[in-house]
């Protein structure tokens, strides 16, 4: 969205605001549809990582669901118990997935960006993640670098999807896609959170609606992105697939109404209120070519061709380079 905003592209919906209603949206979901205070975009539904998890399987093992909250220290026990248990990994490896390490580093505090749009942590910070997501897999705690290689943001090429491990770490609305490949269902669990209990899982926008600047329409475009998010017919048709409403008052009436995995996410979703943190701002341009380096990078600490200091470093310069350009 930074790009489209910097680039002149959209229109200022705040001056639409006699026909676009924001008062029911949580204003730290709202607020990252703004680029230098300018609001944008306004999200349309809002969506928040999860660890799926093949229930039967965590309980034929013995090893104990997870709860409302644990810490990653935790998760990587249960992960090495589920490993020892059914001879499989316990989930796959999330050494590869900016998303988790963000969730990882807000659990301290931190941030994956800055207000200004640098990077917001360290190569040291960087290293502590893929030292302790590297001794997992040489554990054979979680996936195995020829598997994890292999994931594309498809759900069947996950080890989850493929029956190779029993939990993923995965954003809620796509996990419905695991009820046709794993039999007995799954099941959805809080991201860890820092070893004092601080989240760093937070109610992201699953999409955003905004208008072109040079619209001849700019009322009628802002009434279209209104009924969007402020009718409840319209929530009722797209149900959990854009992500939950963003409407409050509209999200409480149609939860219940929700059916199958859409229940499910819902659900979990009310779980989580009052516990998380606000979202980040927008982060800038250069995070979509970012999170195919980061990926890159871990594939080298996966493979045993860097230490995870190397990569670390290494995708700090490069991550440092293409915020500048």
């Amino acid at each position: 969205m930074d790009q489209y905003a910097s680039g002149g592209v959209l229109l200022d919906l705040a001056k639409q605001k006699s026909v676009l209603r924001t008062s029911e949206i949580d204003q730290g979901l709202l607020a990252t549809g703004r680029v230098d205070d300018v609001q944008y975009a306004i999200p349309q539904g809002q969506g928040t990582e999860t660890v799926v998890h093949d229930v039967e399987a965590w309980k034929k093992s013995g090893v104990p669901l997870p709860g409302e909250s644990w810490t990653w220290s935790q998760w990587a026990d249960a992960m090495r118990a589920l490993a020892k248990k059914t001879g499989r990994p316990g989930g796959t490896d999330p050494g590869q997935s900016e998303d988790a390490f963000e969730v990882w580093l807000r659990g301290q505090g931190k941030s994956l960006y800055t207000k200004d749009g640098g990077l917001g942590f360290t190569a040291d910070d960087l290293t502590r993640w893929w030292t302790f997501t590297d001794r997992l897999r040489r554990e054979g705690a979680v996936s195995p670098a020829e598997q994890t290689t292999q994931l594309d943001g498809s759900v069947e090429n996950t080890p989850l999807g493929r029956g190779k491990a029993t939990s993923d770490v995965n954003w809620d609305a796509p996990a419905s896609g695991y009820l046709a490949l794993v039999p007995t269902g799954v099941a959805l669990a809080p991201m860890p959170s820092g070893e004092d209990g601080t989240p760093g899982q937070y109610f992201k926008p699953s999409m955003f609606l905004g208008v072109f600047a040079n619209t001849g329409h700019p009322k009628a475009a802002a009434q279209l992105v209104d009924f969007m998010i402020n009718d409840r017919q319209a929530a009722k048709i797209l149900g959990a697939s854009r992500g939950m409403p963003v409407n409050e008052s509209i999200r409480d009436a149609i939860g219940p109404e929700l059916k199958d995995f859409d229940k499910t996410i819902a659900g979990f979703q009310a779980s989580l209120d009052g516990k998380l943190k606000d979202p980040p701002q927008a982060p800038p341009s250069g995070d979509n070519a970012l999170q195919s380096t980061f990926q890159r990078d871990y594939d080298q600490v996966s493979y045993e061709r860097m230490s995870p200091r190397e990569a670390a470093e290494n995708y700090v310069t490069e991550a440092k380079a293409e915020l500048r350009s």
